[in-house]
Formats: C-alpha cells, sequence, structure tokens
C-alpha cells in the first residue's frame, strides 16, 4: 500500500508542476508520476527534506524540483521542435 501511495503523491506533484508551469508532461499519468519522482529527488538534493511529507516526499522541495524538471524538458521539447524543419 505504501509504494501505490508513493505512485499516488508522485503523480500528483507532476500533474500540480505541469500545471502550475502551464505545460503538458510527455507520458500522460506516466509522466507525471516520472516527474514527481524525479522532481522529489532534485528538490531533496537542491533543498532538503523539509515541510510536510507525505507518501514519502517532502512535498515542498518535490512540488519545486518538479517545477524545475519541466521547465527544463519544455526547453528540451522546444528546441527539439526547432530543430526540425
Amino acid at each position: 500500500m505504501s509504494f501505490l501511495w508513493s505512485l499516488i503523491v508522485g503523480g500528483i506533484i507532476g500533474w500540480l508542476a505541469g500545471l502550475i508551469m502551464g505545460k503538458d508532461i510527455p507520458g500522460g499519468i506516466i509522466g507525471n508520476i516520472i516527474a514527481g519522482f524525479v522532481g522529489a529527488w532534485l528538490g531533496g538534493l537542491l533543498l532538503g527534506s523539509w515541510g510536510p511529507v507525505m507518501g514519502g516526499f517532502a512535498l515542498l522541495p518535490a512540488l519545486i524540483g518538479a517545477i524545475v524538471l519541466v521547465f527544463i524538458v519544455s526547453l528540451i521539447m522546444r528546441s527539439m521542435g526547432k530543430n526540425r524543419t
């Protein structure tokens, strides 16, 4: 049950990051879950593990990390789209 809860929280974090940035994350629900997990890892590296914890994620650093990840992915996707002719 703990793993399922982590998937749900990771998906919500990724979805919220996409909403805040106004960008869709490629991959739909699975992309949101991956963005949440990677964002939590990135946020933990950059900011530590402060704030409320849910599903094994420190929510504020995870959300900030996911926002940074969505921004980076959107830059990469935009540059890939411009290179195609």
